[in-house]
C-alpha cells in the first residue's frame, strides 16, 4: 500500500459504511459480499427475479467503482502475485471454505454484524483478525523468511 493516507482510508471507510447502511435501509439486507454473490449465482425463478437484480447491481458496482475512479485519474494498482496460480487457487478455496464455516465473510460480519453489535459477528471478526495476524507472522517470519 504505497499511496495510503489517513484521508483516503477515512473516505473509503465512509463509503463502505454508507453503502452498507443504504442497502440495509432500502432492502433490509446485510451487505455481506459472499452472501450477495452466492444469491446472485442461484437459479433464477419468477419470485427471485427482483432479489437477484439488486444483487447483480451491487456486484456490478463493486467492479465498476474502481474503473470509474480510474477515468478520473485514480491509479489502478496491480496486485503482486508472489505465488503460483495453484497456490492462489488453493488459498481461494480455503477462504471460501472458511467463509462457509463462519456463515459469512469479513464484510458481513466485520462491517455490518459489528455495527449491529452481533456477538457472533464480533467473535467471527476477532477470529478473522487473529488468523490473519498469525498467517502474516508465520509467512513473514517463519516459512517465508
Amino acid at each position: 500500500m504505497h499511496d495510503f493516507t489517513p484521508l483516503s482510508g477515512l473516505a473509503g471507510g465512509a463509503l463502505i459504511g454508507l453503502a452498507a447502511a443504504l442497502l440495509m435501509l432500502l432492502t433490509g439486507r446485510i451487505a455481506g459480499v459472499t452472501g450477495i454473490v452466492g444469491g446472485a449465482l442461484q437459479a433464477d425463478t419468477a419470485d427471485r427475479s427482483a432479489d437477484r437484480s439488486w444483487r447483480i447491481a451491487f456486484i456490478a458496482g463493486l467492479i465498476a467503482a474502481p474503473l470509474i475512479a480510474a477515468l478520473f485519474g485514480a491509479p489502478l494498482p496491480r496486485p503482486a502475485m508472489n505465488a503460483s496460480l495453484v497456490v492462489v487457487a488453493i488459498a481461494g478455496l480455503l477462504v471460501g471454505f472458511g467463509t462457509r464455516m463462519g456463515n459469512g465473510c469479513t464484510s458481513g460480519h466485520g462491517v455490518c454484524g459489528f455495527a449491529r453489535l452481533s456477538g457472533r459477528s464480533i467473535m467471527a471478526t476477532c477470529i478473522f483478525m487473529l488468523t490473519a495476524i498469525a498467517t502474516v507472522a508465520i509467512v513473514r517470519h517463519g516459512i517465508g523468511g
